[in-house]
């Protein structure tokens, strides 16, 4: 987790939520399918400008890194460790922001040998914004998205989700902070209980595809119950 999401808003409507100035200069467009390394929309804020809407490419590549070419396994820092790690510390510390999307997928094994892909997204169709810290090499803006253990649920399809921020803490993950590690809190199991787990088709394994049919709902052959799958 997580390999996969999807952000389809337009720069309008992500600058007005976010109420962040929009620096992307139509760069962006709706993807159902993120992989590794693609430009996405991130928030980040500025000492000057305060919030800006900003392309950054998915895959943090430190500032002293040589090359871009490990940007791929960047891609996620786990919260138990972003505060120590060489890579990811000092963006933690100074640079975080907020990676806006629709949901994220998941993977879960099916009886049968094959996999099921899922998709985790707000029941009221809300915009989720996960946890992230970005960091600038040569004339890339780069971000990784935040980890945690996944809880309720969520921990059936996998033991890690990303740091989800509910709204009232938009300001206090984006600005200034005397304890980091004090920000990396997971949302209640309430707030949590407002996602729902969707069965969706196997065409989003390919990066190639894109398209809203990604995320509807298919039926299931199985019966999920926990780490257990039993076909119908």
């Amino acid at each position: 987790m997580c390999g996969r999401y999807a952000t389809t808003r337009s720069a309008g409507d992500l600058s007005a939520l976010f109420e962040s100035y929009d620096e992307t200069d139509g760069r962006l467009g709706p993807d159902h399918n993120v992989a590794p390394t693609d430009p996405v929309p991130l928030v980040r804020l500025d000492a000057e400008a305060g919030r800006l809407l900003s392309v950054g490419r998915w895959g943090l590549v430190p500032h002293w890194s040589r090359s871009a070419a490990g940007a791929a396994r960047m891609i996620n820092a786990r919260s138990e460790t972003v505060a120590t790690s060489r890579a990811y510390a000092k963006p933690f510390a100074r640079r975080r922001c907020l990676v806006p999307a629709d949901g994220w997928y998941e993977w879960v094994r099916r009886p049968d040998g094959g996999k099921q892909p899922y998709y985790m997204t707000p029941r009221d169709g809300s915009v989720l914004a996960f946890a992230g810290i970005w960091s600038q090499w040569e004339s890339l803006l780069t971000f990784s998205v935040l980890t945690t253990a996944a809880v309720g649920e969520l921990a059936e399809v996998h033991d890690r989700m990303p740091l989800l921020l509910p709204r009232e803490r938009w300001d206090d993950w984006l600005g200034p902070a005397d304890d980091p590690a004090a920000l990396l809190v997971p949302p209640s199991p309430g707030w949590l209980a407002g996602l729902e787990i969707r069965p969706v088709g196997p065409a989003v394994g390919n990066v190639r595809n894109d398209g809203p049919e990604l995320i509807q709902r298919v039926p299931l052959p199985y019966e999920r119950t926990g780490e257990e799958t039993t076909l119908l």
